[in-house]
C-alpha cells in the first residue's frame, strides 16, 4: 500500500470511533446543519474520517476532496476557524469558489489540534440552508467539540502506535 493509501486508511481507521459519532450528531444539533465531518487535512489531501450526512452531499469515511477546493485548506494555512452563516449575504464569501463549488449556504470548519498542538485537520458542517451560527454560544460549543475531537484523535493514534509496536 502506498503512503497515500495508508494515510487514507489511517483516517478511517482513526474515525470508526462512537465519541467521534456522537459529536457530531451534537454539532448538527447544535447548528442545525444537516452534514459534519471529522477530516483529516494536509498539504495536499482533504480525507473524510468520520461523517455524519442528513442531507445527501455524498460523503463517506474515507472519502477524498481535493483539497485546494476546500476551505478546511485555508484553516489549515491560518489555523482559525471558519463561520458563515449565509454565503449570499456575506461580502467575503458569496463569490468564492468553495461554496459555489459545494452548494452550501451555511458553514462552519474549526481546526482540530492533537494534543501535542500538532494540526490534524478539521471539524466542519455545512447546510444548503442558511443558518444562525456566528453567536457565541455556538462558536463557544463547537470549540469545545473541535478540542475533544483532537483528544479523540490522539488517544487513537496512540493506541494504533501501540498496537504497531505490540505486533
Amino acid at each position: 500500500m502506498g503512503a497515500k493509501d495508508d494515510l487514507a486508511a489511517m483516517a478511517v481507521l482513526l474515525g470508526d470511533d462512537d465519541a467521534l459519532r456522537k459529536i457530531l450528531a451534537l454539532v448538527c444539533e447544535q447548528t442545525q446543519m444537516g452534514f459534519a465531518a471529522v477530516a483529516r487535512v494536509t498539504d495536499d489531501r482533504w480525507i473524510a474520517c468520520q461523517v455524519l450526512d442528513k442531507i445527501e452531499f455524498g460523503l463517506d469515511p474515507g472519502d477524498e476532496l481535493e483539497v485546494k477546493t476546500t476551505i478546511c485548506d485555508d484553516i489549515r494555512a491560518c489555523g482559525e476557524a471558519v463561520i458563515i452563516d449565509s454565503v449570499i449575504d456575506d461580502p467575503k464569501w458569496r463569490k468564492h469558489h468553495t461554496p459555489q463549488m459545494y452548494g452550501f449556504e451555511s458553514y462552519a470548519s474549526l481546526p482540530v489540534y492533537l494534543d501535542d498542538r500538532s494540526f490534524f485537520g478539521t471539524l466542519c458542517a455545512i447546510d444548503p440552508e442558511p443558518r444562525q451560527i456566528s453567536g457565541q454560544q455556538v462558536i463557544t460549543a463547537l470549540r469545545g467539540f473541535a478540542g475533544q475531537v483532537g483528544s479523540i484523535m490522539s488517544a487513537r493514534i496512540r493506541e494504533q502506535a501501540r498496537a504497531a509496536t505490540a505486533a
